[in-house]
């Protein structure tokens, strides 16, 4: 009788053993992302009230906070992303308008795996500014100013409606960064 059960456990292990030694092996999927579609870029003009002008995509749509103020965001509902843009008039306060853009800006090295300043300079239309590129899981990936560095500046960064992870947002945030060094590049003082 023990040499009968003793068959029957080694047949029953032999067959578990052969079994999981088949062809397939099956293991869970690697988490996934969406594919995103990218629109072509083309650029339209923008020519309001305010003492500048820029180009900004297509794709994308200017939100006027005020009339009587020059501060407006530049919607991508395609990403759900924004670009929020703050115009001030240069009051003797210039060292003050940078520091508070270069700390808005630093204010994510908490979660930041890095920070890049690029610097942006176009003598012949006298737009002077800073590029900041942050790296990892931040609130915003991309941050700038610019100024003529006597009367006007600019500040703006970039924003998600979504949870950050570096990982899935990287192809947005390459691709909306190219539209703002683009906005950069056309942008232009009165």
């Amino acid at each position: 009788m023990k040499n009968k059960i003793a068959v029957i456990i080694m047949s029953a292990v032999a067959l578990a053993v052969l079994g999981a030694c088949g062809e397939k092996a099956y293991a869970p999927r690697p988490k996934g992302y969406f594919r995103i579609d990218f629109p072509e870029k083309t650029y339209k003009q923008y020519n309001g009230d305010c003492p500048f002008k820029f180009e900004i995509p297509e794709y994308s749509f200017l939100i006027k906070e005020k009339d009587d103020n020059c501060w407006f965001d530049i919607y991508f509902p395609q990403f759900k992303a924004t670009v929020y843009m703050t115009y001030r008039t240069v009051n003797n306060d210039l060292d003050t308008l940078l520091n508070d853009a270069h700390d808005f800006a630093y204010k994510h090295t908490v979660k930041a795996d890095a920070i890049e300043e690029n610097i942006f300079e176009k003598d012949s239309s006298r737009v002077f500014g800073c590029l900041y590129n942050i790296k990892g899981n931040v609130a915003s990936q991309v941050q700038f100013y610019m100024t003529d560095s006597t009367t006007h500046f600019m500040r703006g960064s970039l924003y998600f409606e979504a949870r950050p992870n570096k990982d899935s947002l990287a192809p947005v945030v390459d691709f909306v960064r190219n539209d703002i060094e683009h906005f950069m590049e056309s942008f232009e003082w009165r």
